[in-house]
């Protein structure tokens, strides 16, 4: 063990230089791992959460746009094809998953700010470029749309590791857990907008959607236009603040390796003393370097990859279940009839809108935001571990219960709402779970110069069980008939929320440590 001064892990003597450097880089730290709550912390907290809300928005509004769009584009059927319908929803987790691994390995090597921002202008270019998308002779719709969707994906992916290893190394030890889960709640308040602005632009053109007399639904067309292209107006506002917020000291330290820099960042950010940021040594730190030889020597040990391992299958394990449900509520709530229009024509195809939006709203209430906010009230007493577990047992079995009553709960209008009550439980044990604790462990667990990286194979893990769930429930869900096999898909997502107990225990309590000490930096 090194002793406390004046010797490496090794136990060979550090020059006076390299031992009075690494004391000043332990103060730095000390000062942003000790700091009190500040006003930098609330804009870190709302530029971040920002891009979580516009990411949401884009991902789950397509839950209801694509009803939509079965109307304007399959007339016929009134409902986009099987294969259609998977191509528009899948095409932004696969693209998610590349910018995950993408952007977190480019946040190691460029920086975390020089990223920072690139992803959203991905994220508002594709966003807008979809609400103007049309047929052709050589490609239809769904194929612009499938494009356009996966490029942004590739944005929203940036986001996660981004978003997540900023705020984690902005943060004070006692706080960090709250502010990364309030960044992440962010999502929360997307997915509502999303279902709130199709209510309302389903509501505003009532009149023209019920007396349209067109086989396609043109009025229907500017609904799921509009759903879409609203997406772009909050990463808007936040692209200038995400453009100009500053480094991580801890980049800037353990990576760029300018411990002086690093500092007076420091004395920026939370207003420190001003005499000690000019004391600092021109000097740079010397630091592990991150390389491909590193990252195995790292990874190969056991005590590493088991983190690696926990992080990266309990985020897929759990976005088997949330993205199963997520991307699908909408023919979850038809099949079991909650809300079913018994109108038929045009009025059929208002009222059908109007509850599937109004259908998704209550979802949010009911389950997702409260969920969220459950997790940030008790990270930082209870712990992520022990939450995690909670979520992951609690969710098993209300998806055998959903699962294997379902074909006796759908069977009368009580048991509908039963399934409902129990759909918005899974949904409120899904954030208040492991949906926040699979985001916010892998930005804690890490060292500096991997952090952003296996972050990014973490969140591309649950990209990844996100694409599994989307492409089963689309080839599962009418096996024996329209949405027949429903009950067995939520009884094939308790199976996964059992496995991830099991990948929970190989996670450690992150909770009440620094950085430093999770990553034994």
């Amino acid at each position: 063990m090194a002793s406390e001064k004046g010797s490496s892990v090794s136990g060979e003597p550090l020059p006076q230089t390299s031992y009075v450097l690494d004391e000043r880089r332990r103060a730095a730290l000390a000062e942003v791992d000790n700091a009190k709550f500040s006003w930098f912390h609330v804009k870190v907290c709302f530029v971040a959460g920002v891009g979580f809300f516009t990411d949401a928005y884009d991902i789950f509004a397509i839950n209801i746009a694509s009803t939509m769009l079965g109307y304007v584009y399959d007339p016929k059927h009134k409902s986009l094809s099987t294969n259609a319908g998977l191509g528009v929803k899948v095409a932004t987790p696969v693209g998610t998953l590349v910018g995950q691994l993408l952007f977190g390995w480019l946040a190691d090597v460029i920086g975390r700010k020089k990223m920072y921002g690139f992803e959203l202008m991905i994220i508002i270019f594709a966003t807008f470029a979809q609400a103007l998308s049309a047929n052709g002779p050589a490609v239809t719709i769904i194929g612009v749309l499938v494009v356009w969707r996966f490029l942004m994906g590739v944005g929203i992916g940036g986001d996660y590791p981004l978003s997540a290893v900023i705020s984690s190394e902005f943060a004070s030890t006692r706080t960090r857990g709250r502010l990364m889960t309030a960044v992440f709640a962010f999502q929360g308040w997307g997915q509502l907008a999303a279902s709130l602005i199709s209510v309302i632009v389903v509501a505003a053109y009532k009149d023209s959607i019920i007396g349209d007399v067109s086989p396609n639904f043109n009025a229907v067309d500017h609904c799921w236009r509009i759903l879409i292209g609203m997406g772009c107006v909050p990463g808007v506002i936040a692209l200038y603040f995400r453009l100009t917020i500053p480094e991580t000291p801890r980049f800037t330290m353990d990576i760029e390796r300018n411990i002086q820099q690093a500092t007076k960042d420091i004395d920026t950010i939370l207003t420190t003393s001003a005499n000690e940021s000019k004391s600092v040594s021109h000097q740079h730190l010397d630091a592990p370097v991150a390389s491909w030889a590193d990252f195995r020597a790292y990874f190969g040990q056991w005590k590493h990859l088991k983190v690696l391992i926990g992080t990266a299958y309990s985020w897929f394990a759990l976005d088997i279940a949330f993205y199963g449900l997520g991307l699908n509520s909408s023919i979850i709530l038809q099949a079991i009839g909650f809300g079913s229009a018994v109108s038929t024509g045009s009025r059929g195809v208002y009222d059908n809108l109007m509850n599937v939006s109004v259908g998704n709203v209550i979802l949010s209430v009911a389950g997702l935001i409260p969920g969220y906010w459950a997790s940030f009230l008790l990270i930082d007493k209870w712990g992520r571990k022990p939450i995690q577990l909670m979520g992951f047992i609690l969710l098993t079995v209300l998806f055998i219960v959903m699962g294997f009553g379902y074909d006796a709960l759908k069977g009368s209008a009580s048991g509908k709402k039963a399934f409902v009550f129990l759909y918005c439980l899974a949904n409120f044990f899904q954030n208040f779970g492991p949906n926040v604790t699979t985001f916010v462990i892998p930005g804690e667990v890490y060292p500096t110069r991997y952090r952003s990286t296996a972050h990014g194979i973490s969140a591309a893990s649950g990209k990844l069980g996100a694409i599994v769930a989307q492409v089963g429930f689309a080839q599962l869900a009418s096996i024996g008939g329209t949405n027949a096999f429903v009950g067995h898909i939520l009884e094939i997502f308790a199976l996964f929320m059992l496995t991830g107990i099991l990948s929970t225990l190989l996670l450690a309590e992150s909770k009440g440590k620094s950085l430093e000490e999770l990553s034994e930096e």
